[in-house]
């Protein structure tokens, strides 16, 4: 039998992270165990309260020590809240530590990936699991390890006070509770942890085709083609709403089970009244009905505390599966570096026996491919879609590298020259054009961070003037050329 895959420990993934921060998670667990504790003094004192004015009933004038009880009770609530308040303290500067190195260790880890990299996981994607599984973390590590330290310990102190005062009632609202926490169980096992996988992924792929079409709308409305070009992003709306709906049908009786068993408490205290209060035969004594008071002020607890289990369960699993995603991008095999920072001898390119192959395709881009393109030579690759244009290109500057064969430059394989000696022998014009959210000027800038304005301008200017191929006839650029309602298209020629 196959031993199973343990999986990496959630808390020992993030404190790798935190470096020193992490003693400050561990303190705002001690100090939110505390406060657990020291919440639950005030109910004591209630309790205190509550007896001495049914001993002096209906003579209320003469009861003792209300006031002392009275502000002991908000002395103590304070108290609590005070230590919970820097329990959270630690924790949130803990978790921003963590979200910060981890997005840290992500771009840096990126930067080191094939270019291929963001064709195949596609930026709306990467930017999810970058932004959105480092925020899981950080809402985690801030908020609901604290709360999951409250809700622990706070079982505890109520078990003692619900058997202390009276065993019976406090065996009896155990009941709902206990099977409150069979169903949320149920709820939270593997078939949960696979959901919350699905939903990430719906969410991923939503997003990622979110951001495509809006990138595309330009060229989708110069086209006409809206229609057409929302299916896809169509397509995986009605895919997370499937899934979505299928999901919460799912979880309808089990999370009404739920609900029914943690607001059950109060039907439990008064079945408890009849059976021991001696409601029937008229006997009801104050020391019941102190207690039962009592039980019916410091239940409510039960609800808020099994609640916030299993929010608490429901985020560990969002982390776990925030954490797997991050990772898989962490594992991510990076281009090899080499200590040779010699330049190539000049800019040709040789393939020799090349083949590739895109991961997950199921034949190879490119198949056993040799040719040589000499310094100073110009050459046009021409064929169908899908014939290994683009591939080429994408090999010869390396956004990703070969299975089988070897390319070098100069005489040098490309696996051995410096990555950015490597591109800064290339110029590249992508298919898929991305603009920085600032001035033309700037993106223009990018490939040349020191070019002064007038670099800038004029290097525009030198794009415009030979960027397009002339018209014979009319003198067009093939901005105009190319259009349909081009005059005489059909006889006229372009040329560079």
């Amino acid at each position: 039998m196959a031993k199973k895959e343990e999986k990496p420990d959630t808390i020992k993934q993030l404190f790798e992270y935190a470096g020193n921060y992490r003693y400050l998670t561990i303190a705002s667990w001690v100090l939110a165990t505390i406060s657990a504790f020291v919440a639950l003094v005030p109910f004591y004192f209630i309790w205190r309260l509550i007896k001495e004015v049914l001993r002096v009933a209906p003579d209320y004038g003469n009861a003792q020590n209300l006031s002392v009880y009275g502000w002991s009770a908000v002395a103590f609530a304070i108290g609590a809240m005070l230590i919970y308040i820097g329990a959270l303290m630690c924790s949130h500067l803990s978790a921003f530590r963590i979200q910060a190195n981890m997005r840290s260790k992500l771009m840096r880890h990126i930067l080191t990936l094939p270019l291929g990299f963001m064709d195949e996981e596609g930026s709306g994607k990467v930017r999810k699991i970058v932004n959105e599984s480092s925020a899981a973390t950080e809402t985690y590590i801030a908020h609901q390890l604290p709360d999951k330290c409250v809700a622990t310990a706070t079982p505890v102190g109520l078990v003692l006070l619900l058997l202390v005062f009276d065993w019976r009632l406090g065996l009896l609202c155990l009941i709902p509770v206990v099977i409150a926490f069979v169903v949320m169980s149920c709820m939270m096992g593997d078939n949960m942890k696979k959901k919350m996988a699905e939903y990430q992924n719906a969410l991923e792929e939503m997003s990622s085709e979110a951001v495509e079409y809006v990138r595309g709308i330009p060229v989708v409305k110069t086209f006409g083609q809206s229609v057409f070009s929302f299916k896809r992003f169509r397509d995986s709306i009605k895919k997370y709403e499937k899934w979505t709906v299928s999901y919460t049908k799912d979880l309808r009786i089990p999370m009404m089970g739920y609900t029914a068993a943690i607001n059950a408490v109060f039907a439990i205290l008064i079945a408890g009244t009849f059976l021991f209060g001696g409601v029937k035969s008229g006997t009801v004594n104050n020391t019941f009905l102190l207690n039962l008071m009592f039980y019916i002020i410091i239940t409510p607890i039960i609800t808020v505390t099994l609640t916030k289990m299993m929010y608490a369960g429901e985020n560990t699993m969002v982390v776990e599966d925030a954490l797997s995603r991050i990772n898989s991008i962490i594992e991510r095999k990076p281009l090899e570096q080499t200590a040779d920072k010699k330049h190539p001898a000049d800019t040709s390119i040789t393939f020799e026996n090349v083949s590739f192959r895109y991961p997950g395709a199921v034949n190879d881009a490119l198949h056993d491919v040799s040719l040589k393109i000499n310094a100073g030579e110009q050459v046009a690759f021409v064929g169908p879609s899908g014939g290994g244009k683009t591939t080429v290109s994408r090999l010869a500057s390396r956004f990703w590298d070969a299975q089988k064969g070897r390319i070098t430059v100069g005489g040098m394989d490309i696996q051995n020259v410096d990555p950015e000696t490597l591109m800064s022998l290339y110029s590249i014009v992508f298919q898929d054009v991305t603009l920085f959210n600032n001035s033309i000027m700037e993106n223009i800038r990018i490939g040349r961070q020191d070019a002064t304005d007038e670099e800038v301008i004029a290097a525009a200017k030198l794009a415009k003037q030979s960027g397009y191929p002339k018209c014979l006839l009319c003198k067009e650029n093939e901005g105009y050329a190319g259009r349909v309602n081009h005059p005489a298209r059909q006889n006229h020629r372009i040329i560079p």
